[in-house]
Parts: C-alpha cells; sequence; structure tokens
C-alpha cells in the first residue's frame, strides 16, 4: 500500500491554475472595496444641475457658490423651472418671487434622496444669504414605501445578479463556449424567456406585492427583461472568450464598476468624476434611470437609458455569436 505525503498532496492542490485564479478573487475583492469606498466615502455635491428664476446678478452669485456644488440655468418663469426637472434636465430649481421675501425651492425627492438633501441645502445657503425666506416644495416625491427613492437601484441590482448568475451557472454545467453559433443561438433563446420572467417577477414583487414602485407595471416588466437579457448575453460571451475568467470580468463590470457609479444611493453629482463619467454608460446607472424616469417623471429621459441598455444586449448577442465560432482549443479550464 502507498501513501502519499501530506506536502505532495499540498503540491497537487496548489497548482498555478490555482493560485492564479485565488490572486484573481483577491483582486476583485480589493477592487470591490476601492470602488465602493472610493466612490461613497466623502459625497460631496458638485455641479448640480439647478434652475434658477432670478435677476441675473443673483443666478451669477448662486453658480460661483464656493466649490461650484450647482450648475446654474437661468430660466424665465416657475413654468419654465418646473420642466427643466421634468424633463431631467435639472434637480430642482430656486424661484425669486418678485413681490415678496419668500421664494420657492423646487425639488424632486424621486430623483434621489442624497442630491435632493444637497439642492435643498444650496436654497437655504441663497436665502439666507439674501436675507429671504424660503418654502421648499417637491414636485415629484419619492412613494411612501420608496425610502430615498431607493427601490429602483435595487431592483436594477436583482436583475444584474440574476443575469449573471443564469449566464455563469449555463456555464459552468454545459461549458463556457458553444460549439457552434446554432447552440448559441440556443443559449440566448433560453435566457431570453428567462429575462422574460425575470422582469415579471421583480415587476409583481415591487409593485402589487410591495407597492414601492406602483402604477408602472409593464413598463417596469420589459426595462428588466432587457437589463436581465443584456447582462446574461454579455456574460456569456466574455465565457465565449476568456473561460471561467469572464465570470470574474463581468462581476467587475457589472459589481465592482456598474454599482457604485449607478446613482442609487448617491447620485452621479455628488460622486467622484471617474465613477460620475462612467455610471450612464453601466447597465446599473442606465437601468437606475430609466426605472425612476419611469416611475416619477413621467416616462421623460428614457431614450439615453434605453439605448444604453439595449447596446450592451446587441454586443453581448454578437459577441456570444463570434466566440462561438472561433477555433476551439484544447480546455483550459483551471482545476480545483
Amino acid at each position: 500500500m502507498r501513501y502519499s505525503s501530506p506536502d505532495a498532496g499540498l503540491r497537487a492542490t496548489l497548482t498555478p491554475g490555482v493560485v492564479a485564479l485565488v490572486a484573481g478573487v483577491l483582486l476583485v475583492q480589493l477592487g470591490f472595496l476601492l470602488s465602493y469606498i472610493g466612490a461613497f466615502h466623502h459625497p460631496d455635491p458638485q455641479r448640480v444641475p439647478l434652475a434658477v428664476v432670478a435677476p441675473e446678478k443673483v443666478a451669477q452669485r448662486i453658480d460661483a457658490l464656493p466649490g461650484r456644488p450647482v450648475e446654474v440655468t437661468a430660466v424665465k418663469d416657475e413654468s419654465a423651472a418646473r420642466a427643466r426637472i421634468m424633463d431631467r434636465d435639472a434637480q430642482g430649481a430656486y424661484v425669486m418671487n418678485p413681490k415678496g421675501d419668500e421664494d420657492t425651492l423646487l425639488v424632486a425627492s424621486g430623483g434621489g434622496g442624497p442630491v435632493t438633501e444637497a439642492v435643498k441645502q444650496v436654497g437655504k445657503k441663497v436665502a439666507a444669504d439674501q436675507d429671504r425666506k424660503l418654502k421648499v416644495e417637491d414636485i415629484s416625491p419619492s412613494g411612501d414605501e420608496d425610502y430615498n427613492s431607493l427601490t429602483a437601484f435595487y431592483l436594477v441590482v436583482g436583475w444584474l445578479v440574476g443575469g449573471y448568475l443564469v449566464a455563469s451557472l449555463l456555464g459552468v454545467s454545459i461549458g463556457t463556449r458553444p460549439a457552434r453559433p446554432g447552440l448559441a443561438g440556443l443559449r440566448l433563446a433560453g435566457v431570453a424567456v428567462y429575462s422574460v420572467v425575470s422582469g415579471l417577477g421583480a415587476a409583481i414583487i415591487v409593485g402589487p406585492v410591495l407597492h414601492a414602485l406602483d402604477g408602472h407595471f409593464m413598463a417596469l416588466w420589459w426595462i428588466g427583461a432587457l437589463t436581465v437579457f443584456g447582462t446574461a448575453a454579455v456574460t456569456m460571451a466574455l465565457e465565449a472568450f476568456f473561460g471561467v475568467v469572464g465570470i470574474g470580468i463581468a462581476v467587475v463590470i457589472f459589481v465592482v464598476l456598474g454599482n457604485p457609479s449607478a446613482g442609487g444611493a448617491f447620485q452621479k453629482q455628488l460622486i467622484p468624476p471617474f465613477w460620475r463619467a462612467i455610471g450612464d454608460w453601466l447597465p446599473a446607472g442606465a437601468g437606475t434611470t430609466a426605472v425612476r424616469n419611469t416611475v416619477y417623471f413621467s416616462g421623460n429621459a428614457l431614450a439615453s437609458p434605453m439605448l444604453v441598455l439595449s447596446i450592451w444586449a446587441v454586443a453581448g448577442v454578437v459577441l456570444l455569436l463570434i466566440g462561438s465560432m472561433r477555433r476551439r482549443e484544447p480546455d483550459l479550464s483551471l482545476p480545483i
């Protein structure tokens, strides 16, 4: 009878592939910490779009506040200011009353609680500097069951998790690269069915079940289906090109980079420039914006986020089909 030494077992386990895989996981973990803490550790308003109805001198003074917390656009009247908020061209509006000493600050907390609070702080400072009173009017408040308008973000996070998990499960169970385009098409068809069911389930949960986002059932269903499908398709495409490492790349894109920049916990005007620059181009940010604009802003400004989600979905489909046509290499799966 032969006995293997513990050292031999350890050497057999700690292969270069396993070491590389563990090192990769460590890098993703550290990247997660850097991304989340980097984005959220010091929220600071930076050029928050603000409509102003006031004399030019006052508007310029607001625009030149120390640190440039707001970026002012002068408009002719309160009606124009309200329209800019609902069209998502402004996060708030300062309306000076020419016939009295009480001004109005218009906000829309449906667009996010933290940025609304930042606008309120600016408005209070402006009123105090002008020795005027201020009343605040929330023209599109977040729902009673949607604290700080966070539901949209967590809804999209759930969709993203479902998308890359189902793609990862398929990759691990039946292979990361389809043998031919026809099989890739079958995977995409299966994922499409899953995406429709996933979008439907989530719309039921946030609507009829929890009443967090009531009244927009069909729109949320199909935003969800597109988000899940795009996430799954891109993950499968990454698997086709990079094997199991593609799952880690998907996590970096959709979680490490996507979630902090999505405008969920803190809106993009409150986070550092890097995350502010990428948020609108990633599915988490586009999905969160699409849901909020659907629910709280009458479906305005939907074209851009829906286009971004569509581009991710199309890119995933095309790249997966290309990946399935590549010359098949020997199986280099990492031994675990």
